[in-house]
């Protein structure tokens, strides 16, 4: 009983201020976001087929990363808004896996993405405390760091450029003085062919890898 009192209480403290949306608005948010893979390889398959000794189920697998995101959003009425979302470049080890071929199980390094990313957004209740919102849009991955190799020698490299889709979901707790909180989920299509360097000046598909990630994030904002 203490509990909801204290929850209706603080409900009545913020309600008469709350950051509601309105036609021309801006909002700034600062999210802290897991950037999660979901990773599909098929570089037992390709591989094989390549001249490459590896096992049937052997597969290429990319770390997650945890960066800061900055997003920047434009409501043209209170329930629909453009959001751009600017990360700083995300990080990722890349590595083989399940695998009993000659290359065995090993870390081929990391790479670095810039993943700028613009979604359409409907907000549900904007003139609410609680303002759940779904997202649809688009992504550009730009791969600008190529540091792979296998064992060390041969080098690998992924496309330098992936456009994909993006699907989102959050809400937002508006606040006192146009302050708000929000948590935001995001699924990501990403898709690279990964070649290895066989032969002198000769780059040979191995993979046609999907990471497709799943990008969780928590974080503040303030409207405009």
């Amino acid at each position: 009983m203490k509990k909801t009192l204290l929850v209706l209480a603080l409900a009545a403290t913020f309600a008469p201020a709350l950051a509601q949306a309105e036609a021309g608005d801006w909002a700034v948010r600062l999210r802290a976001v897991d950037v999660a893979p979901n990773e599909s390889s098929d570089l037992g398959k390709i591989a094989n087929a390549a001249g490459v000794a590896v096992s049937p189920n052997a597969e290429l697998t990319v770390d997650n990363n945890v960066i800061p995101e900055l997003d920047i959003s434009y409501y043209f009425t209170k329930n629909i808004a453009a959001e751009l979302i600017l990360a700083l470049g995300t990080r990722h080890d890349v590595n083989i896996a399940n695998n009993t071929g000659a290359l065995g199980n090993q870390n081929l390094g990391s790479v670095n993405m810039l993943p700028p990313t613009l979604t359409a957004q409907w907000h549900f209740m904007p003139d609410q405390t609680f303002d759940p919102y779904v997202g649809a849009g688009v992504n550009y991955t730009h791969s600008f760091d190529h540091n792979l190799t296998a064992s060390g020698v041969v080098p690998i490299r992924i496309d330098r450029n992936m456009f994909g889709f993006v699907a989102q979901a959050g809400f937002d707790i508006n606040l006192k003085d146009g302050w708000l909180i929000n948590a935001d989920v995001k699924y990501v299509t990403m898709n690279t062919d990964v070649e290895a360097q066989l032969a002198p000046n000769t780059w040979t598909k191995i993979d046609d890898l999907d990471i497709n990630p799943w990008v969780f994030g928590i974080g503040i904002g303030k409207k405009f």
